[in-house]
């Protein structure tokens, strides 16, 4: 267990670069995964099944006491990233499958891996755990919803089978997660270094899947795609933090809300693309998978060096720090 545990924090510490190389050898040797594909919505389950198995009673309890600031963010991100995406896809004339995908990745919740940077960045991890959770258990009705109304002029859009499919990907293995951890507490807790290991292992392998399935796509627009992404990161980052100094929150809900606003679910955004739109409309997602634990961390370290003092729940903060720290050290 103990190598399980080295390894599993290994592949955490340097996801970005796993995920760049899996990336590039995917690129040069597609048809090794060309076949990968069809096990993109499985490994998106098994990712969503290890976070049902960390998630906690705590997770919540912000939402409760607070819900002001939760509630706001959450609002900011589905509203902010989705009319960003969709101005972005105007400016960079982008084709249509590229333009659905990218209103795509700002249409769905609040990645995990925010959690951690708003921890490294000294933000408010109540408050971005929180929202990530709340955003995450709206998405089955926002994000049909809104890529019905944005995107439905590049490609047709089914909401009724997109809820079923984030229903399927996302709370089912949940909330089978959290079923599993309230039967067995020690024993999901003793398997839970292990956890960060094999959510690594799946989103490279849908990574590599995606990549390989669009290499003439990725040779003949990547610099646009990339553009694309990095733009719709960077103004997300900042309109978060914007609507946070508007809401006159203290600096460490700035830096949680900017956070959370600014990243997204990758991963749901890949397995719905490939689902519902096609694999060419995945890659906005691909490519923000590997981007965002770049400048997620640039940012954490900038902020890091800027210590604040917040109106933080000590309870709830010492808990979930002691959580974070375990994925991280």
């Amino acid at each position: 267990m103990k190598v399980i545990e080295s390894v599993s924090r290994v592949a955490g510490k340097y996801f970005a670069l796993w995920v760049i190389a899996a990336a590039l050898i995917s690129f040069f040797v597609p048809e090794v995964f060309l076949g990968l594909g069809a096990y993109i919505t499985i490994l998106l389950g098994v990712v969503m099944f290890g976070i049902g198995l960390t998630m906690q009673p705590v997770d919540f309890k912000l939402v409760m006491k607070k819900p002001l600031p939760v509630i706001a963010g959450v609002a900011a991100q589905y509203v902010l990233m989705p009319l960003t995406a969709l101005g972005i896809a105007y400016l960079l004339n982008l084709p249509a499958e590229l333009a659905a995908g990218l209103v795509l990745l700002g249409s769905v919740p609040g990645g995990t891996a925010s959690n951690v940077m708003v921890y490294l960045a000294k933000g408010n991890l109540a408050l971005s755990v929180a929202m990530t959770s709340f955003s995450t258990l709206l998405a089955p009705i926002l994000t049909p919803a809104i890529l019905l109304m944005l995107a439905g002029q590049w490609l047709p859009v089914d909401p009724v089978s997109m809820f079923l499919s984030i229903v399927q990907v996302i709370i089912v293995p949940i909330t089978l997660g959290l079923l599993v951890r309230k039967l067995f507490p020690e024993t999901v807790d003793k398997s839970a270094t292990a956890v960060p290991l094999i959510s690594v292992l799946a989103i490279i392998t849908i990574v590599c899947a995606v990549v390989a399935a669009n290499v003439e796509s990725i040779t003949s627009s990547g610099l646009q795609i990339f553009a694309a992404v990095m733009l719709h990161n960077l103004i997300g980052l900042i309109l978060g933090y914007g609507a946070a100094v508007l809401m006159r929150l203290d600096e460490s809900k700035r830096r949680a809300i900017s956070i959370e606003v600014g990243m997204q679910n990758s991963g749901l955004g890949v397995a719905l693309a490939t689902a519902h739109f096609g694999p060419l409309a995945a890659l906005p997602n691909v490519v923000a998978a590997v981007w965002h634990n770049i400048s997620g961390p640039i940012l954490a370290t900038f902020w890091s060096k800027k210590p604040v003092r917040g109106e933080d729940e000590p309870e709830v903060e010492e808990e979930l720090e002691s959580r974070v720290k375990r994925s991280v050290t």
